[in-house]
């Protein structure tokens, strides 16, 4: 099995300055190919970093990818360090010179300055890797043992050349296996209970087959995977498996995860010309940045109200004032009522609403914090579910999401 050691190059990373999203895209797309990632590590804009680093992963992998450090300024040192460490020179490239030039006339209203040519200066026995979208090219080193690519760690450039460039190069250098895995969703049932009845089940597993937990915001996703040259067995394999385990499990059983929950809704009302509408409250417009997050969400997403202070909910919803201060604002009534005013506001096919105490305080006292109502609607009926999520903000608003789709999916699926 060809492995992977994924180095991120920076004191931003380091210092929480920004989130590292580069190892996990790269640690994806290179196990989509049949290359698996043994480490990540992340360091600082030094030389002695960089050096150490490359030494420590030594001959314990086949592929190194590093990212960041190739800018333009002094804490820019990737490119002359891995000069220096695979004992090379740097030599002017007029191509990456001119393509330099074509980006800051194009993006810019800076002139070429000593720093920008600079950045043509590249190793000679480096293979160069053309970034379309930056001034910095990426560099491929080989040997016999390994091979060490450095990209740019501005996303969208690392991207790009992964996808028009790396990747196929990875193809033809490594003979590599194929993997394949079918990840199954379940709700309302933690991992261990979901362990004690699939226990048999996971006993029997041939040695080739894995089993994954991966337990989120009430959710836990089931990862079956395996391996092998022959993609069709490798795949019946795995099928073989999860059709034996979906009766173990079927009560709790949501569907399977070859997409994210906002991903099935959107497929679902797409699917049936329908369309949506929300009605927030303690989610402060989490959901409807969940949904539109998604390209195209306008074919079916027409709006959300964020109805966070009672008031507004008079107002925008029309809920009568009887009833909020009758029932409070987190209640089923109060759900049912945000729903309904949603559904005939924004005249849409389903409409979700959310209110609750989301923590660390409630904001009403009438409910226990944590106590989420959500409501769902179409133009014939509206119900609501009550929960119970805890006093952590955070995770609460996440399960709410999580438990909103889910719920707004059984209603479509009721009515298909």
């Amino acid at each position: 099995m060809v492995t992977a050691t994924l180095i991120s190059i920076g004191d931003e990373i380091l210092i929480g300055q920004i989130v590292n999203t580069n190892t996990v895209y790269l640690a994806k797309k290179l196990y989509e190919i049949g290359i698996k990632t043994n480490q990540m590590l992340t360091i600082a804009d030094t030389p002695q970093a960089i050096t150490q680093a490359l030494d420590q992963v030594g001959s314990t992998t086949d592929l190194v990818i590093l990212t960041g450090g190739l800018g333009p300024t002094n804490d820019d040192v990737t490119k002359h360090t891995l000069c220096t460490y695979f004992n090379d020179t740097l030599v002017l490239y007029p191509h990456v010179l001119e393509h330099v030039k074509k980006i800051l006339e194009k993006y810019t209203t800076t002139s070429l300055n000593k720093k920008n040519k600079e950045q043509a200066w590249l190793p000679e026995k480096a293979t160069i890797l053309n970034n379309q979208f930056g001034t910095a090219p990426g560099m491929w080193f080989e040997d016999d043992q390994k091979v060490c690519i450095s990209l740019p760690g501005v996303p969208f450039e690392m991207e790009r050349l992964m996808e028009d460039v790396v990747l196929t190069k990875l193809q033809k250098r490594f003979t590599l296996p194929f993997l394949y895995h079918k990840t199954v969703l379940t709700h309302g049932l933690g991992e261990s209970m979901l362990a004690e009845r699939m226990e048999t089940w996971e006993k029997e597993l041939p040695a080739h087959v894995k089993i994954a937990y991966l337990p989120s915001f009430g959710n836990v996703r089931l990862r079956i995977s395996s391996e092998g040259t022959e993609e069709s067995w490798v795949k019946d394999e795995v099928n073989t498996q999860v059709e034996k385990l979906l009766p173990l499990i079927s009560d709790f059983f949501v569907g399977y995860e070859t997409n994210s929950l906002e991903e099935k809704v959107a497929h679902k009302l797409t699917e049936k010309k329908a369309t949506l509408a929300l009605a927030e409250s303690c989610t402060g417009g989490a959901l409807a940045a969940t949904l539109t997050a998604l390209p195209g969400a306008s074919a079916y997403f027409l709006g959300s109200a964020v109805t966070y202070a009672t008031k507004s909910k008079e107002k925008f919803l029309s809920i009568p004032k009887a009833l909020l201060d009758t029932h409070g604002v987190v209640s089923a009534a109060t759900a049912a009522a945000m729903a309904k005013g949603a559904q005939e506001k924004f005249n849409a096919d389903y409409a979700i609403s959310i209110t609750g105490n989301a923590g660390p305080t409630a904001g009403d006292p009438k409910a226990d914090l944590g106590t989420i109502f959500i409501g769902i609607a179409n133009s014939n009926t509206v119900w609501t579910e009550q929960f119970q999520f805890g006093n952590h903000r955070k995770k609460t608003i996440q399960k709410t999401i999580q438990k909103a789709l889910i719920l707004l999916l059984k209603e479509i699926e009721r009515s298909d």
